[in-house]
Formats: C-alpha cells, structure tokens, sequence
C-alpha cells in the first residue's frame, strides 16, 4: 500500500460516511479513500469488507464505533475484524494503541479558538500522529498557520459543502479534505 502521503496527494477529496445509504453511494463514487463515521462492533466488518471489495482505502474513526472501548484489546478487535489501512481518533491513548498495531493513524482536533489550536498542536507533536484532520475543515487561516508547526499532513473536514470550499482548504496548504456531501465525492 501506498504512503498516507502520497494517498493523499493522489486522491485529495475523502468520502466521509455516516450511514448505510453513503457507503453505497461511495462505492460507486471517484474517491479512494473513505472515512467510516458510523457502525458498531457487529457490522464493522460487513462495512470494511464492502469498501476493500470496490477497492477503497478504508479508515475507521474508532471514536464513533458503538459498543467498542477505545483500549488495546479495542484496537485489536478493529484490526481483525475490519482490517482498515487506518483508524482516527481524537483520543491520545487510541493513537498510541494503534501505532501499535501499525495502523494509519489520522488524530482529528477541533479549533474554536486559540487555546484549543494550542493545545490541539502539543497533542499531535507529543503523540506523533500519521496526519491530523483539522475542524472545521473551512478554517484556511488555521491550516495555514499549523502546517508550518506540525510535520504531518493535514486533512480539512466538517463544514465542506462546495467546490470553493475544497479549493481554498486545499490552497490553505491541506493536503486532503473529508467530506459527507456526496457531490463532492467526484472531484477527485
């Protein structure tokens, strides 16, 4: 498999899913990579195997997994039961726990002012994610002033509605931008 690199680089717009209906929808879109959003510990797998079946680069957000703790023996369950190329998260043990099982790691930070964008930047340069996904994703001043500050690509997400949008994420210097309006889902 590719770097997380240059999948970004390759295929900037993400399909972000929250519910059955999008992962159809997704599987017959343009993009690569996909960002699970919903599911439990019962259909995880049925959801990954689908998306690796179209030949999608699956990542699961571990922190919207219902009936799953974020813990090692979590981690360990995603990794044999959905084998996504990677997991996302807000939580710092998830991402130590997944390093540990050599997945993708993608930390996703919320910035609602200078105090979280702070801390938000301590966190990702202590844990050392793969790429962080900054929200909201239409926060260009924000990309712009992180990417000099953490070493990682950056992914914009939440908030990206349209083609300008995209553009102006992408300009801000991210790398890729999620999203769950599926008429953007064929940009890439």
């Amino acid at each position: 498999m590719r770097k997380l690199d240059q999948l970004l680089i390759e295929n900037p717009v993400i399909g972000a899913i929250r519910n059955d209906e999008d992962l159809e929808k997704v599987i017959s879109s343009n993009v690569l990579v996909v960002f699970v959003l919903y599911g439990s510990i019962i259909n995880l797998k049925d959801i990954c195997e689908k998306l690796k079946a179209a030949g999608k680069v699956v990542f699961v957000h571990v922190d919207l997994i219902e009936g799953l703790k974020g813990d090692h023996t979590g981690m360990l369950f995603i990794k044999q039961c959905g084998a996504p190329y990677g997991i996302i998260t807000t939580k710092a043990t998830n991402i130590k726990n997944g390093k540990k099982l050599n997945f993708c790691v993608i930390q996703r930070i919320f910035v609602v002012d200078a105090l979280s964008l702070m801390t938000g930047i301590k966190n990702i340069q202590a844990v050392l994610p793969d790429a962080v996904e900054v929200m909201p994703g239409v926060a260009s001043r924000i990309i712009k002033s992180m990417e000099n500050q953490v070493r990682v690509p950056i992914i914009a997400g939440g908030l990206i509605q349209t083609k300008r949008d995209v553009m102006d994420s992408l300009g801000a210097g991210a790398m890729a931008i999620s999203t769950t309006n599926r008429e953007l889902w064929n940009l890439s």
